[in-house]
């Protein structure tokens, strides 16, 4: 008899969630920030295998590219990233954690990005035995900014656009002066609407938690535009909308 194996891939993405138990594995944290050199070199990702029987997990880097609209894949490991251990097996109810370090270029000029996937292994079966595998993969967004910089981040300028619903909703272009990559969430967000009258019509201010929770991490690449969709309806579909962001420190 020969063996058949299907595999069903479900990537969890760090751009789009929260830290959350998934059913087979737990991955935390989704979003690293690292610098080129000292103690920020370095950080640890933690897998815990929820499942009843043992992990086999991988660990793989590509590059991103930062575009207007979000990151693209490029599908290339530059070497930028050391991960060890790269590979592990996970009994039932326990925690590996995988050291992350920057082994790149130490006089950055902007910050880069990369995706470390935990990718679910598939497990080999026994002669003759049908199967059908559903594995995991987590993608963690690692961010590496040159030593001592800042983001600068300010509303470039915002209107009013339509969701897949063809609701009215804020459309926000973000702008970063910085070489230093940053996050929307790392601060609050004012969302102010007028009508054609310039009466408001319209107010809601978001603190960092509610920005991640709402729209999510929000990175803008260094000397970057980002556009942004907010998920919140507004009363009218037309009018002005004026949007501010300051940091929190």
């Amino acid at each position: 008899m020969f063996k058949s194996i299907k595999f069903l891939f479900l990537a969890l993405l760090a751009l789009t969630m929260n830290p959350a138990p998934a059913l087979a594995m737990t991955v935390q944290p989704v979003v690293i920030n690292l610098n080129t050199s000292g103690r920020g070199m370095t950080q640890v990702i933690t897998v815990e295998n929820t499942f009843a029987t043992t992990l086999p997990v991988e660990l793989r880097i590509q590059e991103l590219k930062v575009t207007q609209d979000g990151v693209e894949l490029t599908g290339v490991d530059p070497g930028d990233l050391l991960v060890f251990p790269p590979q592990a097996l996970i009994e039932p109810g326990q925690t590996q954690s995988f050291r992350v370090q920057y082994v790149g270029d130490p006089a950055l000029a902007a910050s880069k990005h990369y995706y470390i996937t935990v990718a679910q292994l598939p497990v080999k079966l026994p002669e003759g035995q049908s199967a059908i595998q559903i594995l995991y993969n987590f993608q963690v967004l690692v961010s590496v900014a040159p030593t001592g910089v800042k983001p600068d981040l300010s509303v470039q300028s915002a209107e009013v656009g339509h969701n897949a619903e063809g609701k009215p909703v804020p459309v926000l272009m973000l702008n970063n002066s910085s070489a230093a990559h940053g996050y929307l969430s790392n601060g609050r967000l004012r969302i102010v609407q007028k009508d054609a009258s310039g009466k408001e019509v319209f107010r809601q201010s978001l603190s960092g938690p509610e920005v991640q929770q709402t729209i999510g991490f929000g990175l803008v690449g260094a000397n970057q535009t980002r556009r942004i969709t907010v998920p919140i309806i507004l009363p009218l579909d037309g009018g002005t909308v004026e949007a501010s962001y300051a940091a929190e420190s």
